[in-house]
């Protein structure tokens, strides 16, 4: 019954296997997806906040590290475990925050 389930929603939600997380660029509300496995209990996790932009930089990781330190601390099943280990992670997304998140300094914006 477990691997079933299992199976079931590893094809609906298009993952290629448990604790491995997926962008989903075209959700209405969360940036990533993981089915997070702990012993015998699953739990689809979405997380990330599709209207926000992303701002990786180090000030940026260590605001959200302290912010959200407790919650990091429960582990796989917990959308700030994810965020923290798939989004936030020095090695993962080097994208640069679009441009009407860029601060210009020195001139006006168009």
């Amino acid at each position: 019954m477990h691997q079933d389930r299992k199976k079931r929603l590893l094809k609906k939600y298009g993952l290629k296997g448990v604790n491995k997380p997926k962008m989903t660029p075209k959700h209405k509300k969360s940036k990533a997806i993981v089915l997070a496995q702990s012993g015998h209990q699953l739990k689809v996790i979405r997380f990330g906040a599709q209207g926000m932009g992303h701002n990786y930089s180090a000030a940026a990781r260590r605001s959200f590290k302290a912010r959200h330190a407790k919650n990091i601390k429960r582990g796989k099943m917990s959308a700030a475990y994810w965020a923290d280990k798939f989004l936030w992670n020095p090695q993962g997304s080097k994208r640069n925050p679009p441009k009407s998140q860029k601060q210009v300094f020195g001139r006006k914006r168009k």
